[in-house]
């Protein structure tokens, strides 16, 4: 097992590309690690500089650790290598609270096991689609030039009311994860007359677009498609990965992406769980 450092992470970026669309949320990662945007994460592979299995991990000597949700991400063709740097060789601290995000659902098994026979609890949080964008010649124009004009970029102050309406949000740690994604990721917002958000959409720390979200007051007026759009064309022109996870109960997202465009790989599912 090998912490990699600033530029095997080069290397290892060309190998995850080849994997694509299941190796994009670790690709993600290190396309943004790459690019200098700030990360709390050390990065492990089973072998160098040919690997099958690569592990993201909260970074125990990075400062900013603390301040979030203790996060882990992986991907691998080959379970028993997993297996093996999740049990014997500790590549995870399984006596703290953790998150493993976007995990390919084939491993959900073998992670039950491990974490039963170490007496850990297991919660599901949510099965997903991913849906990439390969060509953004698909996507539709923007409705009008006023909208368009609408268009800008969230900024700190606007981190309260994403909090409150996200989902997952509406704690401190949360708080300043969406701070920290606004200043540092690609996001788009509309605004209304007095310049405050109405309708938005931002980018993780791993590059998928995320937390999109219409004010209810101001739905069926296209603004999600108009931000979407917005958002994929910059992401593409910069050589951003352009892909989203939507969460399967979620018909009304996933309807709206694939019609934008966005396709699946039907042999491919992600899902987040929680332990602790």
């Amino acid at each position: 097992m090998k912490i990699l450092n600033s530029d095997e992470l080069k290397i290892a970026e060309t190998t995850l590309y080849a994997h694509l669309p299941k190796s994009i949320k670790v690709y993600g990662f290190v396309f943004a690690m790459n690019r200098g945007k700030p990360q709390a994460l050390e990065v492990l592979v089973d072998t160098w500089p040919a690997f099958t299995t690569i592990i993201f991990r909260p970074d125990p000597n990075n400062i900013r650790t603390k301040d979030y949700l203790k996060k882990v991400t992986l991907y691998s063709t080959d379970e028993e290598v997993l297996r093996k740097m999740l049990t014997t060789e500790n590549a995870i601290d399984w006596s703290t609270n953790f998150l493993i995000g976007g995990c390919d659902v084939r491993h959900i098994p073998m992670l039950k096991e491990i974490a039963a026979s170490r007496g850990v609890s297991m919660k599901e949080f949510s099965l997903v689609h991913l849906m990439t964008l390969t060509d953004p010649s698909h996507l539709p124009e923007l409705v009008t030039s006023d909208l368009e004009s609408r268009v800008s970029v969230l900024n700190e102050s606007h981190v309260d009311v994403i909090n409150k309406t996200w989902k997952f949000g509406g704690d401190e740690k949360s708080y300043r994860n969406i701070l920290h994604l606004i200043r540092h990721f690609p996001s788009c917002c509309i605004t209304d007359e007095n310049n405050q958000p109405v309708s938005w959409v931002l980018s993780y720390d791993y590059y998928a677009m995320g937390m999109l979200y219409t004010q209810p007051e101001h739905r069926g007026k296209g603004y999600a498609k108009t931000l979407i759009t917005t958002m994929a064309k910059r992401l593409h022109s910069q050589g951003y990965p352009v892909y989203c996870f939507i969460e399967e109960c979620n018909e009304l997202s996933y309807k709206l992406f694939k019609n934008m465009g966005f396709t699946e790989d039907p042999s491919y599912r992600a899902t987040w769980y929680e332990f602790n």
